[in-house]
């Protein structure tokens, strides 16, 4: 769930080269007024310095800035000896009026910083209790999450993922509502808390997913319109029993998750069966059946959702997760879903147009396995 750090980067040197210009615009101003003929003037400089101050300055520093336009201006003139020619009355007198200008736009932006500040804030709180990131242990695996929001400021969208760990094995879950918006963001929701009451309760994973069935069909009664109509998840369930080097799968109509062994050997793991997502039980229904594949001690299994196998270059050819990471040893699962985030920005030259959730679990190496106990944290 970590932003673009090279964006952030790119936005701290754009601001901090503005916050010099309106200095430069004085000395600028200066310059010129002693280099050049009377005629030419340096005021449009003088008056430029309290504006840009306003969106990036302080009131205290937005004041000073007009200030030093003031004193600079009028330390012109003064030199000039023309202090009480009708020039200088009108170049005065429409920087006081930029000044004061500036100081109410300071006010403006600064009230609007706040109040977007608390709606980041609140956004931050809800994304935190609706998807928290997993604890970095969990029933003895090894877990990584990260959720990349398509748009700059953005947060939880209908990706999501959780891990559980219960008597049954660590259960995980990694999902795409369809649509946008906060009636997905309620979907996530409802998906999640079924599935954290479901993972500690139901016996086997089928009968996860049927809680999961029955959650959505519930939440979709209350919906109007389009979503009513043809709400649904695609989401893909695993199960990692304890002390057992296999995961069992039920593929819901989600992209199909990535083995990548100790050696960089890479297996796709495919249902055997197609299935339709959850929440379309309307149109057809069959018994869920788990699958079961090796997962070796070392290795990684990666969960994913559309927005890293659909990410495009500016050439339109997409992202293909499989064959990047074919080959390639990661020292554990963050270091492959950091790797993963920073090649969708390259390949999409930073401009992706849908969320992405990845989720990464590894059983370590037979050396460094612990014995797992009951009550490890869960996420």
């Amino acid at each position: 769930m970590r932003g673009s750090e090279e964006g952030r980067g790119g936005d701290t040197r754009t601001r901090a080269f503005v916050r010099t210009l309106p200095p430069l615009l004085i000395v600028g101003g200066l310059l010129l007024d002693f280099v050049t003929p009377p005629k030419f003037t340096g005021a449009p400089l003088y008056s430029a310095a309290p504006l840009i101050a306003a969106p990036f300055f302080s009131l205290a520093g937005t004041i000073v800035a007009a200030l030093c336009a003031v004193a600079a201006t009028t330390g012109v003139h003064l030199y000039n000896g023309n202090l009480l020619e009708v020039e200088f009355l009108t170049e005065i007198a429409t920087i006081v009026t930029v000044g004061v200008l500036a100081v109410l736009i300071n006010r403006v932006v600064t009230r609007s910083g706040k109040r977007l500040a608390s709606v980041r804030y609140i956004a931050e709180a809800a994304q935190r209790a609706v998807l928290p990131e997993p604890a970095a242990r969990i029933g003895g695996l090894d877990v990584a999450a990260r959720y990349e929001a398509a748009q700059a400021d953005a947060f939880i969208g209908g990706d999501l993922y959780a891990v559980q760990d219960s008597s049954h094995g660590v259960r995980l879950i990694v999902g795409d509502v369809r649509g946008k918006g906060l009636g997905a963001v309620e979907a996530v929701a409802v998906v999640i808390g079924a599935f954290r009451e479901a993972a500690e309760q139901e016996a086997t994973l089928e009968a996860v997913a049927q809680r999961l069935e029955r959650a959505l069909a519930r939440e979709g009664t209350r919906r109007d319109g389009l979503d009513a109509e043809e709400g649904f998840t695609t989401a893909l369930l695993a199960e990692i029993p304890h002390g057992h080097d296999v995961v069992r799968l039920i593929n819901r109509g989600h992209p199909p998750p990535l083995l990548l062994h100790p050696d960089g050997k890479l297996r796709v793991i495919e249902p055997r069966q197609a299935a339709l997502p959850l929440g379309m039980s309307d149109l057809a229904s069959w018994p869920d059946r788990a699958e079961q594949a090796e997962l070796p001690a070392g290795a990684i299994l990666l969960f994913y959702t559309d927005g890293l196998s659909e990410a495009r270059s500016a050439e339109g050819a997409f992202y293909d997760p499989a064959a990047r990471i074919g080959g390639r040893i990661f020292p554990g699962p963050d270091a492959l879903l950091a790797a993963l985030a920073e090649e969708v920005r390259e390949h999409t030259g930073g401009g992706s147009t849908d969320d992405m959730a990845l989720l990464a679990v590894a059983r370590p190496p037979a050396s460094r396995s612990p014995k797992v106990t009951e009550g490890e944290p869960s996420a």
